[in-house]
């Protein structure tokens, strides 16, 4: 009788044993699945996603697009241009930008020069040419932050002045 109790309390503490190392290899391989899913935040890659969200504002600018404009940026955007009040909110952006096509703009060359940042926020500087047809108007520089809305990059605050001295 006591071999079989032996016996017995020897495969219960086995067994035991075999829960736990199973349950903790579980738990650990639960855990690098959760930190494979997890993508690590590289900037080279966030700068080639705002070079391509620029190629795009171009191209609405070009096509006079005042509403996808005003999607380019996120819903609590501030635009803030030189000599005019900030402009806060995409559908007042999307007035301002309206304005700025019935202006004559018909053009706008962005030149990024740098970009920092996180996965939360994105800072580019850069410099720009503004257009009316062929003619060059205005040459200025620009700050951007850029903030993530529904999975993609887009303008969170955006101000520019011109290059030219104060008169």
């Amino acid at each position: 009788m006591k071999k079989t109790s032996g016996l017995l309390k020897q495969m219960t503490v086995l067994f035991t044993v075999c829960i736990f190392v199973f349950g903790f290899q579980s738990c650990n391989e639960k855990q690098k699945e959760k930190e494979d899913t997890v993508a690590e935040f590289n900037l080279t890659i966030a700068k080639a996603e705002i070079v391509e969200a620029n190629k795009n504002f171009m191209a609405l600018v070009a096509a006079g697009d005042s509403v996808g404009l005003a999607n380019s940026y996120t819903k609590d955007a501030k635009f803030m241009s030189a000599g005019a009040p900030s402009v806060v909110g995409r559908a007042n952006i999307q007035t301002a930008m309206s304005n700025i096509v019935k202006s004559g703009i018909t053009k706008v060359d962005l030149r990024l020069e740098n970009v920092y940042g996180t996965e939360d926020l994105i800072a580019e500087e850069g410099e720009l040419t503004l257009f009316v047809g062929d003619e060059s108007v205005a040459e200025e520089k620009y700050i951007v932050l850029w903030k993530k809305e529904d999975g993609k990059w887009k303008l969170f605050r955006d101000i520019f002045n011109s290059n030219l001295p104060t008169e």
